[in-house]
């Protein structure tokens, strides 16, 4: 990552101050000064000490790494993984939502449909995309777009990136709850493959809408849960600021989620989280993706529908 780019969690703050030091001998040396190997040794340093953070992460500090705002959102998964990608547009009942993006395009040469919450990577875009958090119309749009892919015998892949469906007063009166347990049962009734990935946070109904697939994959970092740490804050011990609290005790993380059967396996990460090496975590999803569809090539409509439901019926029973 270019250095003027580099932004910084709490708790990598002894990451932060060797890499400070870096940039600064590198200026030094700009100036004719010999110190390669002191920037070397240091460089080496920094790199051991993000290894050692990140190999014991706490729950909490996996959420703030799975919403790290430099980690790849779902437009770099379409850029780096999707050709020929058309987003499609309205549920034909009320209107457009830009917080879940769905449409149709190519994976390997191969016709998919493809669904995600995008959360925008400015300002701008993050007002324009709701921040990922999807309206009914969202959650109606991707049921139509499942109808069509049902209809002409294509894959469905689902990329999960939000803090859970919009609570707004017009989204309530739209039928949130309804929206949501339709797109979940619209997952459940598909005979064709689908595959959904949890790329950053996948909070409540919001995220189980579109991800109640199959083969259901997590990133290293990602979480997963009913309720955000900070609403369970707020529920159980009336204190928002205890959601660090909340999150070590939550089970949230992947490998929690692997445990419990939710999840069928976690990809891995590069040192550092996903948004310190954005092409390699694409690629790696991208291979993940073409091995889930693979293991369900060749099974018939009603045993893929057949598989997916027990895999969900299963979940908390068996314990890996």
């Amino acid at each position: 990552m270019p250095d003027q780019m580099r932004s910084y969690l709490d708790f990598e703050k002894p990451v932060a101050e060797l890499d400070s030091k870096v940039d600064e001998l590198r200026t030094l040396a700009a100036s004719g000064t010999d110190i390669a190997e002191e920037i070397g040794r240091i460089e080496d340093k920094a790199a051991q000490a993000l290894a050692d953070l990140y190999q014991n992460l706490t729950p909490w500090q996996k959420t703030l790494v799975a919403r790290h705002p430099q980690r790849p959102h779902f437009n770099d998964f379409i850029k780096g993984l999707i050709t020929e990608f058309t987003p499609l547009a309205g549920d034909r009942k009320f209107g457009e939502d830009e917080a879940l993006v769905a449409g149709f395009g190519r994976f390997r040469g191969e016709a998919i449909c493809v669904m995600g919450q995008e959360k925008g990577d400015s300002t701008e875009s993050r007002i324009k995309h709701n921040f990922g958090m999807a309206r009914p119309e969202g959650y109606r749009k991707c049921v139509r777009l499942m109808e069509m892919a049902e209809r002409f015998g294509l894959p469905v892949l689902s990329l999960a990136d939000s803090a859970g469906a919009y609570p707004g007063i017009g989204a309530e009166e739209r039928g949130q709850a309804e929206a949501i347990a339709r797109s979940t049962d619209a997952c459940m009734a598909l005979t064709v493959p689908n595959v959904a990935i949890i790329t950053g946070e996948g909070m409540s109904g919001g995220a189980i809408a579109i991800t109640t697939a199959n083969k259901v994959l997590m990133l290293e970092h990602a979480i997963y849960s009913v309720i955000s740490p900070e609403a369970a804050s707020s529920i159980l011990w009336r204190d928002g600021s205890k959601a660090q609290e909340a999150a070590n005790n939550m089970k949230i993380t992947a490998q929690d989620m692997l445990r419990f059967g939710v999840i069928d396996s976690i990809l891995k990460e590069p040192v550092g989280g996903a948004h310190r090496d954005p092409a390699a975590m694409i690629a790696t999803t991208g291979d993940a993706i073409a091995k889930a569809f693979d293991e369900l090539r060749g099974m018939d409509g009603e045993a893929i529908r057949k598989q997916r439901r027990q895999k969900f019926l299963d979940i908390g029973r068996k314990l890996g």
